[in-house]
Formats: C-alpha cells, structure tokens, sequence
C-alpha cells in the first residue's frame, strides 16, 4: 500500500466515508469564485469577499506556506427522510438534515486532526499541516471535486454520484509532497435542472449560480436582520436551512442513512419542531434545548424570528395566540416579524392585538410593520 492510500484507508478507519488528495494549485473554479463576489452573491457574508480571505482562496499558500497538496474527506451526515405526516405539517418548523443532530464542526475537526498527525508522521517531522471544517478561507467543494469525491451539480452542492450529496466536507492542507489521488467523475447533471425549477425562492438563478441573497439557508442562518418581505411568503415552513434543492435532485435515490448516531435527531422535534413552541422560548429554554447543535450559532433572536414567519405562511387561527406573545418579545426583530406574520393570519382578533400593540411599540421599523398589516 502506497502512502496516498495509507492517507486514505487511515480517513476512513477515522469515521470518514471519502477521502482524495488533490494538487494546491492551480485552484479550482477561482474564477467562479471571482465572478460569484462581483456580482455580489454573497450578500451580507462580508467575510466572502475580505481581500484577505479571496488572497487566501486564490492562493491557499498563504495560508500555509510551500503548501502543495489538499486532503479532502468528506462525511455522510444523512438522517433518513422525516416521516411524511411531520414533513407535511405546516404547524411545524422545518430544519435541514444536517442540524438533526450534534454541531458537525465538534465532531469532525478532532479527526481531520488526527489525519493530519498520521500525515506527518509518516511523511516526516518536517512536515506541516492546517486542518479546516467549514472554517477555512479555502474552495471546499472545488478541492473536493478536484480530489475525486463527485462533481459541483447545478445546485452548487458536491454531488458524489454513488451516495448523493448529503456530505459534510473537510481539508488538510500540507506541504509534503503527496501524488493527487483522484478518480474523476464521470457523470454530471446532464440537462436535468430540478433544482432550478424547485428552488422556492428562485436562488438558484442558473445552473451552477446561486444568489446566496434569495436562498433560504441563508435568510435563515447568516441574514441577521430582518428577511425581506417579499421573499417571507416563499419560505413556507422553513425555519433553519433548506434541503430542497438536494431533496429533488435524482442522485439522492443513492443516498443511506448515515453511520454517525450524533447527526441524527434525538426526538422529531429536534427535526421539525412545533412553531407555537418555539416563539414561546426564553433565552435559557432556547439554551438548554440547543446546546451542541448548529442551530446554537444563530441565537434565539433568530430562529423565533424565523419561526414567527413560519406561522404567518401557516396562516391557521391557532398562530394568532403565540404570535401576540412574540409580539411583546424582548427582541425587536422577533416583534418585527411577529407582527407581519399576524398580519397573515385568519381571524378578526389580530387586528385589536396589532393596535394594541402599536400603542406601546418604540422601535420605528416594529411600528412601521404593525402600521402595514393593520
């Protein structure tokens, strides 16, 4: 066995479903990258677009110095459908696949560590090493296409072609001198664009072009201020993240669940919780309920905020009471989108809870949205 499949066959006794090695340079749809930050797809993430994370992604030399070679992993994190009558409850908030479970971050990173210890070892004292998930200024997914693990479908997901795309990505960057060890894929998307067609809010505005600003994943997680009205009525029940460009896409029929207990959820509620529920959280329920999950990182504030437009698009009666609580929330922003919500829902009552409201509301962009809905 030759030291690249050493490298290989140590990743996956470390818990890892793929592993290649791709060269540093040159680097992988940089170019894309490029045009993708010019036309401002990348929204609010100013970190996209720091000159010193793209020097760093043109050029991940400068992130490790004499860098020549990337190894990529990837891992399943695929829970296994949600049962149909929670998927179809329009009273419950959806969340992606991947935050079912613990923070992916947690559990990954002390591996990848590993594997980059094992790299040193046997290829030197000398050599060093950088280990990212998700973290680094680095082209994940071009890296990991470069390095055999499937190919970038036209939803911009890594797609590997005998497990689909529910993958988890991660990097160890070396200068030691490893061959590129990468079975090319042989496959693509063809003229399918499911994706495209299914998207709910028309982010993905080409095939290969996602407009981050349009995408769910993003209005729920990265925006920190208030989601656009006119994108709200298209978010249906998602409250933290969005799988359906993958949940269409043809080559999720090869698709298991994954081995790794921790990324599935501990009760269906961690997958698709009841939204009442969840604008009735304070500060310590959301604490203890989310500790060591992804969805931890968006805070409180944010996910009653998207959970409040969640129960608007529901529509239903029964949102009238738990959004007139979110409507007194400490957070403007919930209040903000407690009152837009209400303002879409059944029933006379709302209007005596909005005007009421306005009364006592001191922030002009909470008053601002009560005055529209009334």
């Amino acid at each position: 066995m030759n030291l690249m499949e050493q490298i290989r066959s140590e990743a996956l006794k470390l818990g890892f479903d793929l592993a290649g090695i791709a060269p540093i340079s040159p680097v992988p749809h940089v170019d894309a990258y490029r045009d993708w930050i010019a036309h401002g797809y990348h929204g609010e993430m100013g970190y996209m677009a720091r000159p010193d994370r793209v020097e760093r992604r043109e050029n991940p030399g400068v992130i490790l110095p004499g860098a020549k070679a990337v190894v990529c992993v990837g891992l399943n994190y695929y829970p296994g459908p949600l049962p149909g009558d929670l998927a179809g409850d329009a009273s419950r908030g959806l969340i992606a696949n991947y935050a079912w479970g613990i923070d992916y971050h947690d559990l990954m990173q002390p591996h990848l560590e590993e594997l980059a210890a094992f790299i040193r070892a046997q290829t030197g004292s000398n050599a060093t090493t950088c280990a990212y998930v998700d973290t680094g200024p680095i082209l994940e997914r071009a890296y990991a296409a470069a390095a055999g693990l499937g190919f970038i479908g036209k939803n911009t997901c890594l797609i590997h072609p005998k497990m689909g795309s529910w993958l988890f990505l991660g990097q160890v960057l070396t200068d030691a001198e490893l061959a590129p060890m990468a079975e090319a894929s042989r496959v693509d998307c063809g003229t399918c664009r499911r994706c495209l067609d299914a998207c709910p809010t028309g982010a993905l505005i080409a095939p290969y072009t996602l407009d981050a600003r349009r995408c769910i994943s993003y209005l729920t997680i990265e925006l920190k201020g208030a989601i656009p009205r006119e994108l709200r009525p298209l978010m249906g029940n998602h409250i933290y993240g969005c799988d359906t460009c993958q949940q269409v896409c043809p080559w999720q029929r090869f698709a298991s669940p994954t081995r790794e207990r921790s990324f599935h959820a501990e009760e269906l509620n961690r997958a698709a919780p009841p939204l009442a529920e969840l604008v009735e959280m304070d500060e310590a329920a959301f604490r203890q309920r989310y500790a060591g999950s992804p969805i931890a990182r968006i805070g409180r504030g944010r996910l009653l905020r998207n959970a409040a437009v969640a129960l608007g698009n529901w529509g239903d009666e029964r949102a009238i009471e738990p959004l007139a609580k979110a409507l007194q929330d400490a957070d403007p922003l919930v209040r903000e989108h407690a009152a837009w919500a209400l303002g879409h829902t059944g029933g006379k009552v709302k209007h005596e809870i909005l005007e009421n409201a306005l009364k006592d509301e001191a922030a002009p962009y909470v008053r601002k949205e009560i005055q529209a809905v009334i």
